[in-house]
Parts: structure tokens; C-alpha cells; sequence
């Protein structure tokens, strides 16, 4: 059975080192994965809480919050790598990436709240409302996880890490990608585009949940694959927010 994800934290290969086990209760579930998913949102939460109100009782000062928001963001990127290479540290790494992410994404939440009201709400309802918009398309057949529809993800998903990569390494030297970072309707239409490809995300990591639930891979994976939905939830709430922001400010 295909196993193929465009998710990064979801490669092809991710059950052929594993060791199955005859012991349904030592085995990866559904409901299991559900479970701690929503343990993991919940510590994102949590941490993008109180970078959230640490901003707000500093008057606003974006500088209070910066360190956090970086060391959130490294963090989690770091977390993330050691989560992808070492599948069965993900009881320990996974909750870890969510409270460095939620550092993160609070720190952004507040300061762009305090320049666009109403925005975080906006943002987390259009998260939100994707990831079951999805599920229902996945679920009735919608949408249906077919090799060449997952190429196509991933062809598109990589290409996206690609030029997000150069634009953050052009930086460095006074070069802003303004298609990416500026607001005009060329820069709104790329973030839907990436949008639409964060959101197909889901119905492949679904997909490959529940052939990881079939073919009884050990109960760690719970734990890597409410990781996997964490990273493509967070990314689909920062473009959501990404894109929010540019249609305010013209």
C-alpha cells in the first residue's frame, strides 16, 4: 500500500523501517492519533497564550515578544528535524515542537491583532473551517489521495519550500521578494495558491494515518502523526494570516 505524502514530515518511506506488532493495543489508532492531536493543539495553545498576553502587558512592545517568537520559531524547526529523523522520540518531541510553535505563532498572532482587529479570529475560523472542509472531502471521496494527485502536491508543496528558502536567503541581503511579501493582488493570489496546496496537505496526511492505522505500526506513530498534522495545521493558520493582513493593508 502507497504511503506517499508531500507532507515533508510524512516521506514515502516512513513505515518501511518499522516493526509491526501482532498486539492491537500496542498498535497506532485512529482515535489515538485524534486524541493527541488535540492534546498537541492545545499546548500550542497554551504557549501562544502567554506570549500573547506577555505583548499585551507590555504595551504592545513588539520587542518584549521577539526573542520568544524567534526562539519559538528555531526551536520548532529544530524539534521538527529531530522529530522526521528519530520517529520514535515524537512522545517527547512532538508536545515540545507544539509549545515552541505556539511561542511562535502567538508572538505573530498579537502583533499583527494590534494592527489589524480581529484578525487572529478570522485566521484560526478559516483554519479551522479548511481542516473539516477537508476531512469531509476526504471522508465522503470528494477527494481522493491518487498517486497523481499527491505527485502533483508534492511537486507544488516543494516548490513552495524552494522559493520561501530563497526569498528568506535573499534577505540577508537587502532583496525583499515583494510577490511574496508585499500586498499587491500578484503576492494575494500566491498566498491563496499556497493556501489551496497547505490545505490539500490534509487529505494526504488522513490518508496516511489511516494505512498507518492498518497496518498496526507501533503507538509512537500516534505521536508523529498528530506531529504531521500539527506542522501543516500551523503552516495553513500562518498563510491564513499571511494573506488576512495583505488584504487589510491595501
Amino acid at each position: 500500500m502507497d504511503t506517499k505524502s508531500s507532507n515533508p514530515t510524512l516521506p514515502a518511506n516512513t513505515f518501511s523501517s518499522l516493526r509491526y506488532t501482532a498486539d492491537r493495543s500496542e498498535a497506532m489508532t485512529i482515535s489515538g492519533t485524534v486524541y493527541k492531536t488535540l492534546l498537541l493543539l492545545m499546548l500550542v495553545m497554551l504557549s501562544a497564550g502567554w506570549t500573547w498576553m506577555k505583548f499585551y502587558q507590555s504595551g504592545g512592545n513588539a520587542a518584549v515578544v521577539a526573542p520568544w517568537m524567534l526562539g519559538g520559531a528555531i526551536g520548532g524547526f529544530v524539534l521538527a528535524m529531530v522529530t522526521v529523523f528519530k520517529k520514535d522520540w515524537a512522545t517527547i518531541t512532538a508536545p515540545l515542537y507544539a509549545v515552541m510553535q505556539g511561542l511562535f505563532i502567538g508572538a505573530l498572532s498579537a502583533q499583527l491583532e494590534a494592527v489589524y482587529h480581529g484578525i487572529v479570529i478570522q485566521a484560526a475560523g478559516l483554519t479551522f473551517g479548511t481542516l473539516f472542509a477537508m476531512l469531509f472531502a476526504y471522508q465522503t471521496g470528494l477527494i481522493k489521495p491518487t498517486e497523481k494527485f499527491k505527485m502533483g502536491v508534492v511537486a507544488a508543496t516543494g516548490g513552495i519550500m524552494v522559493v520561501y528558502l530563497v526569498a528568506f536567503v535573499l534577505s540577508f541581503f537587502g532583496i525583499q521578494a515583494s510577490f511574496i511579501y508585499g500586498n499587491s493582488w500578484l503576492s494575494i493570489g500566491v498566498s491563496l495558491f499556497v493556501i489551496v496546496i497547505a490545505a490539500l496537505n490534509f487529505i494526504i496526511d488522513f490518508d496516511f494515518i489511516e494505512q498507518g492505522a492498518s497496518q498496526n505500526v507501533p503507538k509512537y506513530m500516534e505521536w508523529y502523526g498528530a506531529f504531521a498534522m500539527m506542522v501543516t495545521l500551523i503552516w495553513l493558520y500562518v498563510e491564513f494570516l499571511r494573506l488576512l493582513s495583505k488584504m487589510r493593508s491595501r
